[in-house]
């Protein structure tokens, strides 16, 4: 395997990169990235891709634009070089949340992003829990997700020893009791309870009602990312007044915008569990536990390959 493949990294995620190299026994690629004074990005690869398959690891979280404009940059340089196949590993798909027009004259940027990746040469994408499945309809090649939750399951098992008593999964709205009621089952058929909130503007709800038993419970919430906190925080805010006896979160995605660890540390979460899919930069909270998904990348990294 490591005399046909390649693993390249973009500078959004290279600490997860580097562990998946590891992991496949590979070294990353070696291409410099530079940016001229007015912000342009400059590549320049600097070994043969010939007949190689390709694999190009970046998170497009923020900078969003700067970090898809360099993947897009690095694929057209494989592809021009002559590489047999170029893989999009990308943990994190920004723009997914723009997936429809929420009013008449609003573009779709998600199907944009998505033409854009199989315009640059892409031909193939792996990327972790995508904000809404039917993205996977936007993409004109192959696509393959890898369901974040699972690797969240593991984790939770191993620290509370499998014994959850008085334990429930809560759902953050309707559109995620599908997942939540996947996450309860891989661990053990939890109970679920499901939280039914109006959004007003983006960023922005209010908690109309939970239902399910919340007094006395240990609460795992799960959702797909967590940005700018607000929302997770008023609806752990709302179980512990209801009387969650204690109140775990866990996300794939911990995007954290501006002052959200900040929110979260003061908030009734006792713990935050979230993936490695965009890094951390600063843990200004001790409540913060972050867990690699660089194995389960790995994985389906082989079975791309064959």
């Amino acid at each position: 395997m490591v005399e046909k493949v390649k693993l390249f990294a973009g500078n959004s995620n290279v600490c997860l990169a580097e562990k998946i190299a590891n992991f496949l026994h590979l070294s990353l690629g070696k291409m410099e990235i530079k940016r001229f004074k007015d912000g342009e990005i400059f590549l320049g690869l600097k070994e043969k891709v010939k007949n190689f398959y390709c694999f190009i690891v970046q998170s497009t979280c923020f900078p969003a634009n700067d970090n898809l404009m360099e993947m897009l940059i690095m694929a057209d340089s494989l592809k021009r070089a002559g590489a047999k196949k170029i893989v999009a590993v990308i943990p994190y798909f920004g723009y997914a949340r723009q997936d429809r027009r929420a009013r008449e004259n609003d573009p779709i940027t998600a199907k944009l992003v998505a033409d854009l990746i199989t315009a640059a040469g892409i031909e193939e994408v792996l990327t972790v829990d995508l904000h809404m499945p039917q993205l996977e309809g936007f993409f004109n090649i192959p696509i393959t997700q890898i369901e974040g939750q699972g690797t969240l399951a593991k984790y939770v098992k191993k620290k509370f020893t499998k014994n959850f008593r008085d334990f429930c999964v809560v759902s953050p709205d309707l559109g995620a009791v599908k997942r939540a009621k996947k996450f309860s089952c891989e661990l053990g058929d939890l109970p679920l309870i499901i939280v039914n909130k109006f959004r007003e503007k983006v960023n922005e709800c209010e908690i109309t009602e939970i239902i399910g038993e919340v007094e006395g419970k240990n609460l795992i919430i799960l959702d797909d990312m967590i940005d700018t906190a607000n929302t997770i925080v008023k609806v752990a805010d709302s179980l512990k007044k209801r009387g969650a006896k204690s109140i775990f979160a866990c996300a794939t995605h911990g995007v954290f915008s501006g002052n959200a660890l900040e929110k979260i540390d003061k908030s009734a979460i006792n713990t935050v569990l979230t993936l490695d899919t965009i890094p951390v930069a600063k843990k200004n909270t001790a409540k913060l536990k972050v867990v690699s998904v660089y194995e389960e990348i790995g994985k389906e990294i082989k079975e791309i390959i064959g």
